[in-house]
């Protein structure tokens, strides 16, 4: 019997070894993901990892546990307090009712908070309050600095413009980010409620690599516009494409958004100062331009960046938080780092 010999033509060669190569390169690339997350020096990684592109996930995986005592595992769609995360959520919000033309972003913050009694309530502005440059420390005490000159982060701010949002549109807060959440379909995500924490899982402190649990028996709902939402790391993805892509803001308070109107250091994008306009750090970093909104607190660690020239998302959630704080957002800054490496390769 005379047997056909296969002919591979030079094009379709190329074709496989192409294919191969890509392939090797996403296993080495994937690999050093895992690496981090499972190592445990110089600190223990407990949460996790979705790296999505155009929203879709390309590499999604847990490593720990929500309970320490009887070894119970984290799922990939575990709920996670987002911290500062939520500060991000709460400036859409003010820039919709912007939109609307209930809010002025340039007016004095009396002119929605009447109850305030310092004078710098007449020269403090919505802007000051959103780029974290307002220069509060206690609604009861003068300005540390004149508003706009330096940049200060904290959550005063914050629960400030959940208080303008309230007697503006005269719903509480929690009203205002659920309905926003059931329209993005982010089925997952809600404000956080003592009564009702729909399985969120725990946060814990890391003390050498020993947990301890943070007790959240009470928080005070004040806190909610600045670090009080509850995610998952499926439901922020759904969230960077709305907000970078969809019609969550129009295009002129969308960029008002993500125009840099302070600068601001953080060590997870570097040690050199960087854009930062309503929470939202605008970084560029290895030739590359991007942007990143971290959180921490209360046991949790939280980080989800978006690269907009691949249209990825990388969005990292933890319920632990060290004590050392040498090694605060430590994982996160290295998985970071590998997803900015690869693309910037590519």
């Amino acid at each position: 019997m005379i047997t056909k010999k296969k002919i591979y033509y030079p094009s379709v060669i190329a074709l496989l070894l192409s294919i191969s190569i890509k392939a090797q390169k996403h296993d080495i690339y994937f690999r050093k993901i895992d690496s981090i997350m499972t190592a445990s020096s110089p600190i223990q990684f407990n949460g996790v990892v979705l790296l999505a592109q155009g929203g879709k996930p390309k590499y999604i995986k847990a490593y720990g546990y929500k309970n320490f005592e009887r070894k119970i595992p984290l799922k990939t769609d575990d709920q996670f307090e987002i911290m500062s995360n939520s500060k991000q959520i709460t400036a859409v919000l003010i820039l919709q009712e912007a939109e609307k033309g209930r809010l002025d972003l340039q007016a004095p913050i009396r002119k929605y908070l009447p109850e305030l009694t310092q004078s710098w309530s007449d020269t403090v502005t919505l802007h000051h309050l959103l780029n974290h440059t307002h220069g509060i420390t206690d609604t009861d005490k003068p300005l540390a600095f004149r508003p706009g000159s330096e940049f200060r982060y904290g959550n005063l701010s914050y629960m400030l413009l959940g208080k303008i949002l309230q007697n503006t549109t005269k719903m509480k807060y929690s009203e205002l980010a659920n309905a926003l959440f059931k329209k993005l379909k982010m089925t997952k995500t809600f404000c956080f409620d003592s009564q009702n924490n729909q399985a969120l899982v725990p946060g814990f402190m890391n003390t050498d690599n020993q947990f301890k649990k943070v007790d959240k028996s009470f928080i005070n709902t004040d806190i909610l516009p600045a670090a009080g939402i509850v995610s998952t790391v499926q439901d922020l993805t759904k969230w960077d494409q709305a907000l970078y892509h969809g019609n969550l803001l129009s295009t002129e308070f969308k960029k008002a958004m993500l125009t840099p109107s302070a600068m601001s250091q953080h060590n997870v994008f570097g040690k050199e100062s960087m854009g930062f306009g309503y929470n939202v750090r605008v970084i560029k970093e290895k030739g590359l331009d991007y942007f990143g909104v971290t959180g921490l607190g209360d046991g949790f660690t939280c980080l989800n960046v978006y690269f907009p020239s691949t249209d990825t998302s990388l969005v990292i959630l933890e319920n632990q938080m060290p004590e050392n704080r040498e090694y605060w957002s430590y994982k996160e800054a290295a998985i970071k780092n590998v997803v900015l490496e690869n693309i910037v390769t590519q």
